[in-house]
């Protein structure tokens, strides 16, 4: 039985995965932890290690989950990383937000704003239904506000240049917060956003069966 070690999104919890099916598998779902303040992100990998017990995993990694995937395969002996809806080095994050990492400006933003539910939020993470926009405006109440002003400095200031040798690579077409022309995919899912675990999870269960195995 394979072992995976499962990074949700960012400040989000395995609620985003509830429709996946792991149930063939030693699932482990990765917590996230309080970042020290100015730590690296190099550093925070580290400390997420110790939750992962088994020798050569299988590391799936969400959105942020699989930037911080890549970095925990960096230190550890990992069989094989899966990203959905992610990046795997820092080409694949939008040069707009790297531009604002280079002068700063995501630190004028509140992370207060950032936590709120609304048009633009569902638009950005590709929401239509009632049912999805409860669970998304859930999600973002509980982020803490530490974390996520952490993790998106070290998003937009991201500088891996490093590939894993087995690195699979998951993209819907319509992602708004990670667009896809900006990433060099393996498999491509038609109209999925960013929040496709979700609203694309019968393709997902499909794709990450087969990816797993192979």
């Amino acid at each position: 039985m394979e072992n995976l070690y499962i990074f949700s999104g960012l400040g989000a919890d395995k609620r985003v995965f509830n429709y996946l099916d792991f149930s063939k598998y030693n699932a482990n779902f990765i917590d996230w932890i309080n970042p020290f303040e100015k730590e690296s992100i190099e550093a925070y990998a580290k400390r997420l290690t110790s939750q992962i017990t088994s020798e050569k995993p299988i590391l799936i990694g969400l959105s942020f989950g699989g930037i911080m995937a890549v970095e925990v395969g960096k230190i550890i002996d990992s069989k094989k990383i899966i990203l959905i809806a992610s990046a795997k080095n820092k080409s694949e994050i939008p040069f707009y937000y790297r531009l604002a990492g280079f002068l700063n400006l995501h630190k004028l933003i509140p992370t207060k704003l950032m936590k709120s539910s609304n048009f633009l939020s569902f638009w950005f993470f590709g929401i239509d239904s009632k049912k999805n926009k409860i669970l998304l405006t859930e999600i973002l109440k509980d982020t803490d506000e530490t974390f996520l002003g952490w993790a998106i400095d070290k998003i937009v200031n991201w500088k891996n240049t490093h590939i894993h040798k087995n690195l699979k690579h998951i993209h819907g077409t319509r992602d708004r917060i990670l667009p896809i022309q900006f990433v060099k995919s393996d498999i491509k899912i038609v109209n999925g956003g960013h929040f496709m675990t979700i609203d694309k999870f019968e393709e997902l269960n499909i794709v990450l069966e087969n990816l797993i195995k192979n």
